[in-house]
């Protein structure tokens, strides 16, 4: 394994099977485990691949690392369940607020906020959603556009996205499992378990980029709700369903490869555009809920601050998918999985509301840490405009447990001071696998993203509540 140093945290491993791209400053690049190289090798077994990385938070994930872009040509190239990942359409969301850190400090005040926030958008894995008039059909159809019209409170809220409606041919949904329709009905607006959150953010923006900031509508101090959640059980069970397609018609045409976690075949195969037209359906089911559970927070917001308080959505985007793009005048498959895309301004692919400046690039730390919004820049076309998705993870979820205390995690969320991170639970202990010790250093994956110029900081978000899945 030969590695050539670009410099500016750009390094480029020549494996056995071709060449991987890795993103990340000299610290995070010595932490990487021999198994994320091992499985980038599994990956480029993959014919025809036009580019592979890995960003900082890159981590052991099942088949293909978190933190992985993937591309091939959409003419004669791959499709990946693996390398898009069971979560379809996990992504960010953030809204703003006219509010400033000092009307929430109160502690008193916040927890009104988790308790009102909990009545609108179901936390619990067994609550069903609070919105069963809308049609699910519709919305895995037509995304944003398949919502009735009361729960879209103006039309920003349907710009402000990567995609309002992600299109496909619908006659593939008559492939659809009759269980993915069943499960999936209850949950839309809900937040799911595991890493999704909601969190109650401050904003710090960087000096050098205050214009940007107030262009975006955003200022020191102002008060924004991050939200992180994607397609639930729609998603899930399509992840699994077209788990067991692939492997099948893999075994039937004899190819094999030394991860059998590793799925894939051609594009333009029966089985490629059935995963593909289906994913979109996932992704239309994802910005929806994300949509529905910041309508949920505004409410919650509203029956604290006021009626007339509005949360303009400053961006919503997905970090686990396959999309279409046109890179080196040609139409690619891009696979992002934990992987966040960050357009630079000007760029053909940006939303319209954004073609001038970017848009802005959502990165959540891990709990009791700082998070990120920032922009892309030009120098990002080197990892197809491919950033980290957050701190990735530093250690599983039975090893953060029995490795780390409940006390340790308290002092990490500052509890007993006046600026303790509020939870929506009465125990730390039922999500100390959550922990900010679990995660790598957020700080030092933004430092690599960073001086790999592949984006800028606009805004450090700073967490003042925390409300997880239970």
């Amino acid at each position: 394994m030969k590695t050539i140093t670009h410099g500016n945290n750009h390094y480029e491993m020549n494996l056995e099977h071709g060449d991987l791209h890795v993103f990340a400053n000299t610290e995070v690049f010595q932490s990487f485990e021999q198994k994320v190289f091992e499985m980038a090798d599994n990956n480029l077994r993959i014919p025809r691949n036009k580019h592979m990385s890995y960003t900082p938070d890159a981590h052991v994930g099942i088949g293909t690392c978190i933190g992985t872009t993937a591309v091939w040509s959409m003419k004669d190239g791959f499709v990946s369940p693996s390398i898009v990942g069971v979560d379809i359409g996990c992504g960010m969301r953030v809204h703003t607020t006219p509010l400033h850190k000092t009307d929430i400090q109160d502690k008193g005040v916040r927890r009104a906020l988790i308790r009102a926030i909990e009545q609108y958008v179901p936390t619990n894995e067994r609550t069903n959603t609070n919105y069963s008039d809308i049609d699910i059909m519709q919305v895995v159809q037509l995304g944003l556009k398949g919502l009735p019209d009361k729960y879209v409170p103006n039309e920003q809220w349907l710009t402000h996205v990567e995609e309002s409606t992600f299109k496909f041919d619908h006659a593939y949904l008559e492939n659809l499992p009759p269980k993915i329709r069943k499960y999936a009905h209850g949950q839309l607006g809900t937040l799911g378990g595991g890493n999704h959150f909601i969190e109650i953010q401050y904003l710090e923006i960087a000096e050098k980029q205050q214009e940007l900031a107030a262009k975006w509508g955003l200022f020191d101090g102002q008060v924004v709700v991050m939200i992180h959640s994607g397609s639930r059980a729609w998603g899930a069970n399509l992840g699994q369903e077209f788990t067991k397609v692939f492997r099948e018609v893999m075994q039937s045409w004899g190819i094999e490869n030394p991860d059998r976690n590793l799925l894939y075949a051609p594009i333009v195969s029966q089985e490629g555009q059935t995963y593909l037209n289906l994913m979109y359906s996932a992704l239309n089911f994802a910005v929806s809920n994300r949509h529905m559970i910041a309508y949920g927070v505004r409410e919650a917001f509203r029956d604290v601050f006021g009626g007339d308080l509005e949360m303009p959505v400053l961006y919503d985007l997905m970090h686990n998918y396959a999309l279409k793009e046109f890179h080196r005048n040609e139409p690619m498959l891009v696979h992002r999985k934990g992987a966040t895309r960050a357009l630079p301004p000007g760029h053909f692919l940006n939303t319209a509301v954004y073609k001038e400046t970017g848009h802005p690039a959502l990165i959540p730390g891990s709990m009791g840490t700082s998070s990120y919004i920032m922009v892309g820049r030009d120098e990002g076309v080197k990892n197809f405009y491919s950033i980290c998705h957050g701190a990735g993870r530093a250690r599983s979820r039975k090893a953060t447990k029995e490795l780390v205390t409940v006390d340790q995690f308290a002092q990490s969320m500052k509890v007993g001071t006046e600026d303790e991170i509020l939870v929506n639970h009465r125990s730390l202990q039922t999500i100390l696998d959550e922990c900010p010790q679990a995660y790598k250093d957020v700080d030092q994956i933004i430092d690599s993203v960073v001086g790999a110029a592949l984006a800028d900081v606009v805004a450090t978000c700073k967490p003042m509540i925390a409300i997880k899945g239970v």
